[in-house]
């Protein structure tokens, strides 16, 4: 699932018109660089949610065949849902195996190949994060990652916190008491299942950016483009 409903404040005026998934980055939207890397890695099925501006998304992606993907899409109300709410609603399109989802407004050149392994491996564990180094925009991080687990701050001070890249392998168990329809943010959902050391957790040294305002898509554009 890649996550494409928030409004992108931050990238205003850019996203007044357009969708922060479909702003362009080394020529091409930052949505079609997930979609090329997982249909490289061998995923086929693709949920897509969305909210502001969502028609243009499925204009611009359609049902995904010229990915080689087969792309649905969750529609949200205006507002959407938050993170939790979103995954939840589109549950029905997702199936009961654990999902890989990735946010729409990032860059990272993480290998999602690894994620049925890692879907494999969950066992009893809710969910498993990709953590990465504390941007100059959040130094403080998120979460604590200790021997391959996730932990939330207060509980975990000992260990070096870290951010939360955005990219997440699910158990749909995670949001069992989140309604469809249902406003409801990710993180406390986290923390209560960290707190019960029902997540694990990895460290991406590679690339990864969140792309949350103009002047950080420019430059990444310009990287992107520099090396083309």
């Amino acid at each position: 699932m890649i996550l494409a409903a928030g409004r992108g404040e931050r990238m205003r005026p850019l996203t007044d018109h357009t969708p922060k998934p479909l702003l362009a980055a080394g020529g091409k939207p930052l949505i079609v660089w997930h979609l090329d890397r997982l249909a490289a890695a061998g995923f086929r099925e693709v949920v897509i949610n969305h909210a502001h501006l969502g028609a243009q998304i499925e204009a611009a992606l359609g049902d995904g065949t010229r990915f080689g993907l087969s792309i649905v899409y969750s529609a949200e109300p205006p507002g959407a849902l938050e993170t939790a709410g979103g995954i939840a609603s589109a549950l029905p399109l997702l199936g009961e195996a654990p999902i890989l989802v990735i946010n729409g407004d990032i860059f990272c050149d993480w290998d999602v190949g690894q994620a049925p392994l890692i879907a494999a491996a969950l066992k009893d564990d809710l969910a498993h994060l990709v953590m990465v180094a504390n941007p100059e925009h959040h130094p403080r991080g998120d979460f604590a990652l200790d021997k391959g687990r996730c932990h939330s701050a207060p509980s975990a001070a000992h260990a070096p916190l870290f951010t939360f890249s955005g990219t997440g392998i699910y158990n749909p168990a995670l949001f069992a008491e989140v309604g469809i329809g249902q406003r409801a943010k990710l993180a406390p959902l986290l923390i209560e299942a960290m707190n019960a050391d029902r997540v694990a957790g990895s460290f991406h040294a590679g690339k990864w950016i969140d792309v949350g305002t103009p002047q950080r898509l420019a430059a990444l554009d310009a990287e992107l483009r520099a090396l083309r």
